[in-house]
Protein backbone atom coordinates (compact mmCIF):
# COMPACT_ATOMS: atom_id res chain seq x y z
CA UNK A 1 0.00 0.00 0.00
CA UNK A 2 1.36 3.26 -1.24
CA UNK A 3 1.75 6.26 1.39
CA UNK A 4 -1.04 8.07 -0.58
CA UNK A 5 -2.87 5.14 -0.08
CA UNK A 6 -2.08 4.74 3.85
CA UNK A 7 -2.92 8.73 4.28
CA UNK A 8 -6.81 8.35 2.99
CA UNK A 9 -7.73 4.96 4.60
CA UNK A 10 -5.46 6.26 7.64
CA UNK A 11 -8.95 7.25 9.59
CA UNK A 12 -10.08 3.64 8.97
CA UNK A 13 -7.85 1.83 11.23
CA UNK A 14 -9.93 3.75 14.68
CA UNK A 15 -13.24 3.73 13.20
CA UNK A 16 -16.27 2.28 15.12
CA UNK A 17 -14.36 2.34 18.55
CA UNK A 18 -16.42 5.67 19.40
CA UNK A 19 -19.72 5.56 19.74
CA UNK A 20 -22.95 3.26 20.97
CA UNK A 21 -24.41 1.28 18.72
CA UNK A 22 -27.81 2.25 18.56
CA UNK A 23 -31.66 1.81 16.61
CA UNK A 24 -31.96 5.60 16.14
CA UNK A 25 -28.64 6.29 13.63
CA UNK A 26 -28.57 6.62 9.89
CA UNK A 27 -25.36 6.93 7.75
CA UNK A 28 -25.08 9.89 5.26
CA UNK A 29 -23.11 9.04 2.01
CA UNK A 30 -21.21 11.40 -0.39
CA UNK A 31 -20.27 9.29 -4.06
CA UNK A 32 -17.57 12.00 -5.37
CA UNK A 33 -15.54 11.06 -8.68
CA UNK A 34 -12.92 10.33 -6.70
CA UNK A 35 -13.97 8.87 -3.72
CA UNK A 36 -17.03 7.19 -1.15
CA UNK A 37 -17.43 9.50 2.20
CA UNK A 38 -19.32 7.99 4.81
CA UNK A 39 -20.18 9.57 8.35
CA UNK A 40 -22.86 7.77 10.63
CA UNK A 41 -24.69 9.57 12.99
CA UNK A 42 -27.20 8.86 15.84
CA UNK A 43 -29.91 11.14 18.07
CA UNK A 44 -29.70 11.10 21.81
CA UNK A 45 -31.17 13.73 24.02
CA UNK A 46 -32.28 16.05 21.15
CA UNK A 47 -28.30 16.17 19.89
CA UNK A 48 -26.77 14.60 17.14
CA UNK A 49 -23.85 12.28 17.86
CA UNK A 50 -21.05 11.19 15.54
CA UNK A 51 -20.67 7.19 15.43
CA UNK A 52 -18.22 7.01 12.87
CA UNK A 53 -17.26 7.95 9.75
CA UNK A 54 -14.49 7.30 6.87
CA UNK A 55 -13.31 7.69 2.95
CA UNK A 56 -12.12 5.35 0.34
CA UNK A 57 -10.38 6.56 -3.35
CA UNK A 58 -12.38 5.02 -6.06
CA UNK A 59 -9.51 5.31 -8.49
CA UNK A 60 -7.88 1.76 -7.40
CA UNK A 61 -10.82 0.12 -8.16
CA UNK A 62 -11.09 1.52 -11.97
CA UNK A 63 -7.29 1.12 -12.61
CA UNK A 64 -6.42 4.59 -11.69
CA UNK A 65 -4.77 5.87 -8.58
CA UNK A 66 -6.02 7.47 -5.94
CA UNK A 67 -6.95 10.91 -6.63
CA UNK A 68 -8.27 10.17 -9.48
CA UNK A 69 -11.53 10.55 -11.01
CA UNK A 70 -13.82 7.78 -12.30
CA UNK A 71 -17.08 7.29 -13.67
CA UNK A 72 -17.92 3.45 -12.49
CA UNK A 73 -20.87 1.66 -12.79
CA UNK A 74 -23.72 0.99 -10.30
CA UNK A 75 -21.95 -2.77 -9.29
CA UNK A 76 -18.30 -1.34 -8.54
CA UNK A 77 -19.66 1.98 -6.73
CA UNK A 78 -21.59 -0.36 -4.63
CA UNK A 79 -18.57 -2.77 -4.04
CA UNK A 80 -16.99 0.27 -2.59
CA UNK A 81 -19.54 1.53 -0.42
CA UNK A 82 -19.85 -2.26 0.85
CA UNK A 83 -15.85 -2.14 1.74
CA UNK A 84 -16.45 1.19 3.36
CA UNK A 85 -19.02 0.60 5.57
CA UNK A 86 -17.31 -2.57 6.50
CA UNK A 87 -14.43 -0.77 7.54
CA UNK A 88 -16.17 2.01 9.62
CA UNK A 89 -17.96 -0.59 10.99
CA UNK A 90 -21.13 0.85 10.17
CA UNK A 91 -24.09 -0.56 12.26
CA UNK A 92 -27.13 1.19 10.69
CA UNK A 93 -28.72 0.19 6.78
CA UNK A 94 -30.96 3.73 7.46
CA UNK A 95 -29.21 5.90 5.10
CA UNK A 96 -29.26 9.18 2.65
CA UNK A 97 -27.19 9.79 -0.61
CA UNK A 98 -26.35 12.86 -1.93
CA UNK A 99 -26.28 14.03 -5.83
CA UNK A 100 -23.28 15.72 -7.77
CA UNK A 101 -24.70 19.20 -8.29
CA UNK A 102 -22.77 18.97 -12.14
CA UNK A 103 -25.63 15.75 -12.06
CA UNK A 104 -28.48 18.09 -11.64
CA UNK A 105 -29.60 21.09 -13.12
CA UNK A 106 -30.62 24.09 -11.22
CA UNK A 107 -31.90 27.62 -12.29
CA UNK A 108 -33.51 30.52 -10.66
CA UNK A 109 -36.95 31.51 -12.65
CA UNK A 110 -39.20 34.74 -12.32
CA UNK A 111 -43.10 33.11 -12.57
CA UNK A 112 -46.16 34.92 -11.44
CA UNK A 113 -47.25 35.45 -8.00
CA UNK A 114 -49.95 32.37 -7.84
CA UNK A 115 -50.81 29.14 -5.34
CA UNK A 116 -48.74 26.71 -4.92
CA UNK A 117 -50.76 24.36 -6.59
CA UNK A 118 -50.70 26.45 -9.85
CA UNK A 119 -47.45 26.41 -9.57
CA UNK A 120 -46.86 22.75 -9.99
CA UNK A 121 -48.62 23.00 -13.09
CA UNK A 122 -46.83 26.14 -14.66
CA UNK A 123 -43.14 24.70 -13.24
CA UNK A 124 -43.05 21.82 -16.00
CA UNK A 125 -44.07 23.99 -18.86
CA UNK A 126 -41.52 26.58 -17.83
CA UNK A 127 -39.02 24.15 -17.03
CA UNK A 128 -38.95 22.98 -21.22
CA UNK A 129 -36.78 26.30 -21.46
CA UNK A 130 -33.82 25.89 -19.09
CA UNK A 131 -33.33 22.11 -19.68
CA UNK A 132 -32.37 20.29 -22.77
CA UNK A 133 -33.21 17.19 -22.28
CA UNK A 134 -37.15 15.98 -22.26
CA UNK A 135 -38.81 17.26 -19.05
CA UNK A 136 -40.30 13.08 -18.97
CA UNK A 137 -36.85 11.83 -18.40
CA UNK A 138 -36.17 14.01 -15.48
CA UNK A 139 -37.28 14.44 -12.21
CA UNK A 140 -38.19 18.00 -11.58
CA UNK A 141 -39.23 20.29 -7.91
CA UNK A 142 -38.93 23.53 -7.05
CA UNK A 143 -38.71 26.06 -4.04
CA UNK A 144 -40.10 29.58 -3.96
CA UNK A 145 -37.38 31.79 -3.18
CA UNK A 146 -39.07 33.95 0.03
CA UNK A 147 -38.63 37.83 -0.44
CA UNK A 148 -36.17 39.83 1.51
CA UNK A 149 -38.11 41.68 4.30
CA UNK A 150 -37.82 45.49 4.93
CA UNK A 151 -35.82 45.34 1.40
CA UNK A 152 -36.79 49.23 1.08
CA UNK A 153 -34.50 49.65 -2.11
CA UNK A 154 -36.90 47.11 -3.73
CA UNK A 155 -40.06 48.85 -3.31
CA UNK A 156 -38.45 52.15 -3.83
CA UNK A 157 -37.43 50.34 -7.51
CA UNK A 158 -41.21 48.52 -8.13
CA UNK A 159 -42.73 52.06 -7.03
CA UNK A 160 -40.61 53.62 -9.66
CA UNK A 161 -41.27 51.55 -12.39
CA UNK A 162 -44.76 51.94 -11.99
CA UNK A 163 -44.51 56.01 -12.40
CA UNK A 164 -42.39 55.67 -15.20
CA UNK A 165 -45.26 53.11 -16.73
CA UNK A 166 -42.35 50.25 -16.21
CA UNK A 167 -43.47 46.78 -15.62
CA UNK A 168 -42.97 45.92 -12.31
CA UNK A 169 -41.80 42.37 -10.43
CA UNK A 170 -44.56 43.49 -7.79
CA UNK A 171 -46.88 40.67 -8.98
CA UNK A 172 -43.79 37.92 -9.56
CA UNK A 173 -42.19 35.10 -7.92
CA UNK A 174 -38.75 33.76 -7.91
CA UNK A 175 -38.42 30.04 -7.69
CA UNK A 176 -35.90 27.70 -7.35
CA UNK A 177 -35.91 24.66 -10.30
CA UNK A 178 -33.99 21.71 -9.89
CA UNK A 179 -34.03 18.53 -12.39
CA UNK A 180 -32.28 15.21 -12.02
CA UNK A 181 -32.21 12.97 -15.01
CA UNK A 182 -33.83 9.96 -14.22
CA UNK A 183 -30.95 7.94 -15.27
CA UNK A 184 -29.21 9.46 -11.98
CA UNK A 185 -31.81 8.33 -9.75
CA UNK A 186 -32.06 5.14 -11.33
CA UNK A 187 -28.06 4.09 -10.76
CA UNK A 188 -27.87 5.94 -7.33
CA UNK A 189 -31.03 3.48 -6.16
CA UNK A 190 -29.47 0.50 -7.83
CA UNK A 191 -26.55 1.42 -5.71
CA UNK A 192 -28.32 1.27 -2.50
CA UNK A 193 -30.11 -2.03 -3.54
CA UNK A 194 -26.76 -3.81 -3.99
CA UNK A 195 -25.32 -2.45 -0.79
CA UNK A 196 -28.53 -3.19 0.96
CA UNK A 197 -29.27 0.02 2.60
CA UNK A 198 -32.70 1.92 2.59
CA UNK A 199 -32.28 5.15 1.45
CA UNK A 200 -35.05 7.79 2.89
CA UNK A 201 -34.45 10.56 0.12
CA UNK A 202 -31.22 11.57 -2.09
CA UNK A 203 -30.41 15.34 -2.36
CA UNK A 204 -28.35 17.24 -4.55
CA UNK A 205 -24.74 18.14 -2.51
CA UNK A 206 -25.02 21.59 -2.44
CA UNK A 207 -28.18 21.26 0.25
CA UNK A 208 -26.50 18.91 2.05
CA UNK A 209 -23.44 21.37 2.14
CA UNK A 210 -25.92 24.30 3.23
CA UNK A 211 -27.03 22.22 6.47
CA UNK A 212 -23.96 21.26 7.50
CA UNK A 213 -22.04 24.20 7.27
CA UNK A 214 -24.32 27.77 7.62
CA UNK A 215 -25.94 28.72 10.50
CA UNK A 216 -29.45 31.04 10.75
CA UNK A 217 -27.24 33.88 12.36
CA UNK A 218 -25.72 33.79 8.60
CA UNK A 219 -27.24 36.30 6.18
CA UNK A 220 -26.01 35.51 2.48
CA UNK A 221 -22.36 33.40 1.91
CA UNK A 222 -21.26 32.03 -0.89
CA UNK A 223 -19.78 28.00 -0.30
CA UNK A 224 -16.62 27.32 -2.75
CA UNK A 225 -17.13 23.62 -2.73
CA UNK A 226 -13.77 21.77 -4.50
CA UNK A 227 -13.86 18.66 -5.94
CA UNK A 228 -11.86 16.27 -7.98
CA UNK A 229 -13.11 17.78 -11.39
CA UNK A 230 -15.02 20.03 -10.44
CA UNK A 231 -15.98 23.02 -8.16
CA UNK A 232 -19.07 24.29 -7.08
CA UNK A 233 -19.91 27.83 -6.48
CA UNK A 234 -23.12 28.33 -4.23
CA UNK A 235 -24.64 31.43 -3.04
CA UNK A 236 -26.77 31.26 -0.11
CA UNK A 237 -28.98 33.94 1.53
CA UNK A 238 -30.97 32.48 4.73
CA UNK A 239 -30.26 29.13 3.56
CA UNK A 240 -32.11 29.16 0.58
CA UNK A 241 -29.76 29.11 -3.07
CA UNK A 242 -30.03 32.09 -4.84
CA UNK A 243 -27.49 30.90 -7.30
CA UNK A 244 -25.32 27.79 -8.17
CA UNK A 245 -22.47 27.88 -10.50
CA UNK A 246 -20.14 24.83 -11.56
CA UNK A 247 -16.52 25.63 -12.82
CA UNK A 248 -14.76 22.75 -14.50
CA UNK A 249 -11.87 22.54 -13.23
CA UNK A 250 -10.92 20.94 -9.84
CA UNK A 251 -8.20 19.54 -7.37
CA UNK A 252 -7.63 16.62 -10.25
CA UNK A 253 -6.27 19.24 -12.88
CA UNK A 254 -3.64 20.01 -10.26
CA UNK A 255 -2.29 16.57 -10.12
CA UNK A 256 -2.96 16.34 -13.92
CA UNK A 257 -1.29 19.76 -14.54
CA UNK A 258 2.26 18.61 -12.14
CA UNK A 259 2.33 14.93 -13.99
CA UNK A 260 2.91 16.72 -17.08
CA UNK A 261 5.15 19.91 -15.91
CA UNK A 262 7.83 17.21 -13.79
CA UNK A 263 7.63 13.99 -15.81
CA UNK A 264 6.09 12.18 -12.95
CA UNK A 265 3.49 9.58 -12.24
CA UNK A 266 -0.46 10.90 -11.29
CA UNK A 267 0.02 9.20 -7.98
CA UNK A 268 3.55 10.72 -7.50
CA UNK A 269 1.95 14.07 -8.23
CA UNK A 270 -0.93 13.00 -6.23
CA UNK A 271 1.57 12.85 -2.88
CA UNK A 272 3.14 15.94 -3.74
CA UNK A 273 0.40 18.08 -4.39
CA UNK A 274 -0.77 16.96 -0.90
CA UNK A 275 2.48 16.92 0.86
CA UNK A 276 3.81 20.51 -0.55
CA UNK A 277 0.76 22.04 -1.35
CA UNK A 278 0.64 25.83 -2.63
CA UNK A 279 3.05 26.63 -0.49
CA UNK A 280 5.63 29.55 -1.32
CA UNK A 281 9.40 27.36 -1.77
CA UNK A 282 12.61 27.00 -3.88
CA UNK A 283 13.25 24.55 -6.22
CA UNK A 284 10.82 21.62 -7.26
CA UNK A 285 8.57 22.69 -4.91
CA UNK A 286 7.93 26.04 -6.04
CA UNK A 287 7.04 24.61 -9.60
CA UNK A 288 4.37 22.58 -7.56
CA UNK A 289 2.99 25.99 -6.34
CA UNK A 290 3.25 27.51 -9.24
CA UNK A 291 1.54 25.21 -11.19
CA UNK A 292 -1.22 24.68 -8.38
CA UNK A 293 -1.99 28.37 -8.43
CA UNK A 294 -2.46 28.66 -11.73
CA UNK A 295 -5.26 25.89 -11.72
CA UNK A 296 -6.69 28.10 -8.61
CA UNK A 297 -6.72 31.25 -9.85
CA UNK A 298 -8.62 30.25 -12.56
CA UNK A 299 -11.49 28.80 -9.96
CA UNK A 300 -11.30 31.83 -7.93
CA UNK A 301 -11.97 34.00 -10.64
CA UNK A 302 -14.74 32.32 -11.55
CA UNK A 303 -16.11 32.32 -7.60
CA UNK A 304 -15.29 36.41 -7.83
CA UNK A 305 -16.98 36.69 -10.87
CA UNK A 306 -20.28 34.73 -9.27
CA UNK A 307 -20.11 36.59 -6.51
CA UNK A 308 -19.96 39.94 -8.21
CA UNK A 309 -22.86 39.26 -9.95
CA UNK A 310 -25.09 38.73 -7.18
CA UNK A 311 -23.87 41.95 -5.22
CA UNK A 312 -24.91 43.87 -8.20
CA UNK A 313 -28.08 42.40 -9.20
CA UNK A 314 -29.41 42.13 -5.42
CA UNK A 315 -27.51 45.13 -3.65
CA UNK A 316 -26.67 42.89 -0.97
CA UNK A 317 -22.94 42.06 0.08
CA UNK A 318 -22.15 37.93 0.64
CA UNK A 319 -20.59 38.30 4.08
CA UNK A 320 -18.17 35.31 4.14
CA UNK A 321 -16.51 32.43 1.97
CA UNK A 322 -16.74 28.60 3.22
CA UNK A 323 -14.41 26.67 2.10
CA UNK A 324 -15.74 23.21 1.37
CA UNK A 325 -14.50 19.71 -0.44
CA UNK A 326 -11.35 17.30 -0.64
CA UNK A 327 -9.69 20.30 -2.46
CA UNK A 328 -9.96 22.50 0.04
CA UNK A 329 -7.53 20.71 2.28
CA UNK A 330 -4.50 21.71 -0.34
CA UNK A 331 -2.10 23.60 2.17
CA UNK A 332 -1.58 27.22 1.95
CA UNK A 333 -5.47 27.47 0.06
CA UNK A 334 -6.93 29.59 2.99
CA UNK A 335 -4.27 32.29 3.08
CA UNK A 336 -4.33 32.03 -1.21
CA UNK A 337 -8.21 32.37 -1.21
CA UNK A 338 -7.73 35.48 1.28
CA UNK A 339 -5.77 37.01 -0.96
CA UNK A 340 -8.26 36.54 -3.86
CA UNK A 341 -11.78 36.48 -3.06
CA UNK A 342 -13.06 40.19 -2.38
CA UNK A 343 -14.53 38.68 1.27
CA UNK A 344 -14.04 37.25 4.25
CA UNK A 345 -13.09 33.77 3.73
CA UNK A 346 -13.14 30.51 6.20
CA UNK A 347 -12.94 26.48 6.20
CA UNK A 348 -16.38 24.65 7.01
CA UNK A 349 -16.58 22.62 9.96
CA UNK A 350 -19.39 20.63 9.37
CA UNK A 351 -18.75 18.99 12.61
CA UNK A 352 -19.38 21.70 14.25
CA UNK A 353 -22.63 20.65 14.18
CA UNK A 354 -22.76 17.39 16.49
CA UNK A 355 -21.18 15.94 18.74
CA UNK A 356 -17.79 14.09 18.54
CA UNK A 357 -15.00 12.78 21.00
CA UNK A 358 -12.82 15.11 22.62
CA UNK A 359 -9.43 13.45 21.31
CA UNK A 360 -11.18 13.54 17.91
CA UNK A 361 -11.46 17.33 17.82
CA UNK A 362 -7.88 18.55 15.71
CA UNK A 363 -8.29 15.25 13.28
CA UNK A 364 -11.77 16.16 12.68
CA UNK A 365 -11.27 19.74 12.33
CA UNK A 366 -8.36 19.49 9.62
CA UNK A 367 -10.67 17.42 7.31
CA UNK A 368 -13.70 18.39 8.00
CA UNK A 369 -14.29 20.70 4.86
CA UNK A 370 -14.09 17.33 2.95
CA UNK A 371 -16.98 15.87 4.95
CA UNK A 372 -19.39 18.67 5.00
CA UNK A 373 -21.72 17.01 1.99
CA UNK A 374 -21.82 13.42 3.93
CA UNK A 375 -22.46 15.18 7.89
CA UNK A 376 -24.97 17.41 5.66
CA UNK A 377 -27.15 14.25 4.17
CA UNK A 378 -26.23 12.81 7.03
CA UNK A 379 -28.31 15.26 9.82
CA UNK A 380 -31.30 15.61 7.28
CA UNK A 381 -31.70 11.63 7.72
CA UNK A 382 -31.56 12.33 11.25
CA UNK A 383 -34.05 14.89 11.32
CA UNK A 384 -36.69 12.79 9.07
CA UNK A 385 -36.35 9.62 11.46
CA UNK A 386 -37.84 11.94 14.50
Amino acid sequence: MSLLEQIIRAPLSFLGKFGKKSGNSVIGVDIGPSSIKVVQLRREGGRAILETYGELALGPYAGLSVGQATNLSAEKIAEVLKDILREANVTTKEAAFSIPLAASLTSVISLPAVSEKELKSMVPIEARKYIPVPISETTLDFWVIPKRENDTLEIERESLAENSGEASDSGRVDVLLVAIHNSIIQKYTRVAELASLSVGFLEIETFSAIRALLSGGISTSLILDIGSNATNVSIVENGVVYRSHVVNRGSQDITVALSRALSITPLQAEEMKREKGILEADGEESKVAHTARLILENIFTEANRVLLEYEKKQHAAVSRVFLSGGGALLKGLLSFAKQNLDTEVIYGNPFSKVETPAFLESVLKDIGPSFSVAVGVALRRLQELE
